[in-house]
């Protein structure tokens, strides 16, 4: 579903362009009481993720609840780098992804599925496991924020990688970057269809 679209001839988009976008697609969305936004790290500083996560801030601070920035295994943002990142958003909406300790185990892909996916390179099931920030009942909103970039595990970064990797567990994270290893980073790179993203999807 399209929310919003606009074409530069320019081949750039504005900050004043970000704005209306966001603002035109959260307006799309209906009364949102209670959000949790997930963007990027300061990895990804210069996809102004930053930048558009400020916008969906200044849009309406009193819907956004909690900001968790989907880190996977990185260490976790200083004051300095989100300020550089996020501008004058406060510090305090501001969440750790503790991918060792805080997260829930939702399920399983089953090996027979990741064996056909990886054409039989491994046979083993990887879990599906997320920040329990993800699943609370306090949030009726959750905005995952990326750029979609060709990316050496995934193929494409953005989409769902944010939520089971940028915001996974341990064995999430790790099996499935294997998957990407062995399968082979020149079968992957740039590719929207690759088993990383198939196992993300599900049998």
């Amino acid at each position: 579903m399209m929310l919003y679209e606009k074409i530069a001839p320019s081949g750039f988009l504005s900050e004043n362009d970000l704005r209306e976008g966001v603002a035109t697609a959260l307006s799309r969305f209906g009364k949102i009481r209670s959000m949790l936004i997930i963007p990027p790290d300061i990895t990804r500083l210069h996809s102004m993720a930053g930048t558009v996560t400020r916008f969906v801030y200044e849009n309406d601070p009193s819907a956004v609840k909690a900001i968790l920035p989907a880190l996977g295994t990185h260490r976790p943002m200083d004051d300095r780098e989100l300020g550089e990142m996020f501008g004058e958003i406060p510090l305090s909406y501001f969440h750790v992804h503790n991918w060792r300790e805080e997260c829930i185990r939702l399920g399983e892909v089953p090996a027979d599925f990741v064996s056909s996916i990886s054409q039989d390179a491994i046979d083993y099931a990887i879990p599906v496991e997320v920040h329990r920030h993800l699943i609370s009942d306090k949030f009726d909103c959750i905005l995952s924020i990326g750029q979609v970039v060709p990316h050496e595990v995934a193929g494409f970064a953005s989409h769902n990688k944010n939520i089971f990797v940028g915001c996974g567990g341990p064995e999430n994270i790790n099996k499935s970057h294997f998957l990407g290893a062995v399968y082979g980073m020149e079968r992957i790179m740039g590719h929207a269809d690759t088993p990383v993203r198939a196992y993300r999807r599900g049998p």
